[in-house]
């Protein structure tokens, strides 16, 4: 039995809803200046590769980008066993700087507490901030994103899929897709 696929946003949509991310994290934090964003493998990569491009469009500035493996910070090890490692970029020191977490969908809220401590274990930032395409609601742990693409109301059966064009070929957020959406 095959679920049915919608797309809730578009290439448009997705590159309409990181502009207005941009521009509210410029607002948010006064400017750029001390802001170095952080993407969670694999898709929370090229987002934050997107927005910093965006952030720094808005304040004329190169906004640091990096990546955040948490494979080893995950509360999940037991259960799931072991994940594969994914590089940890840091372009800058994260002391006193405002670290903005970037991630494609925010669900359980379990990922991101990792993310929070892989922060932590790599310096003191001043704050820690996190950004989010798609905000599917079901919190396990006390997480909210600071910065959302798209508040997008799911039943807890139902599959949220990012597509990328750096990963995936194509830009698109899915809702309701089977196994097979996933390949």
């Amino acid at each position: 039995m095959t679920a049915t696929v919608r797309t809730v946003l578009t290439r448009d949509e997705i590159a309409r809803s990181l502009r207005r991310m941009a521009h509210q994290i410029v607002e948010r934090n006064h400017g750029a200046d001390r802001l170095v964003l952080l993407g969670i493998p694999t898709r929370g990569v090229p987002l934050a590769q997107r927005l910093a491009a965006l952030v720094g469009d808005v304040e004329d500035v190169a906004v640091p980008v990096g990546s955040l493996d948490v494979a080893l910070y995950r509360d999940d090890y037991a259960r799931r066993g072991p994940r594969p490692l994914r590089p940890t970029r840091l372009p800058v020191a994260l002391d006193g700087r405002v670290v903005v977490l970037v991630d494609d969908v925010l669900f359980t809220g379990r990922t991101v507490r990792a993310a929070m401590d892989a922060a932590v274990d790599n310096g003191r930032p001043a704050s820690i901030q996190l950004a989010v395409l798609v905000d599917r609601g079901h919190r396990e742990l006390p997480v909210r994103a600071d910065f959302v693409g798209k508040n997008l109301p799911t039943a807890r059966h139902e599959d949220v899929r990012v597509r990328l064009e750096e990963t995936d070929g194509q830009d698109a957020v899915l809702l309701g897709a089977d196994q097979e959406a996933r390949a």
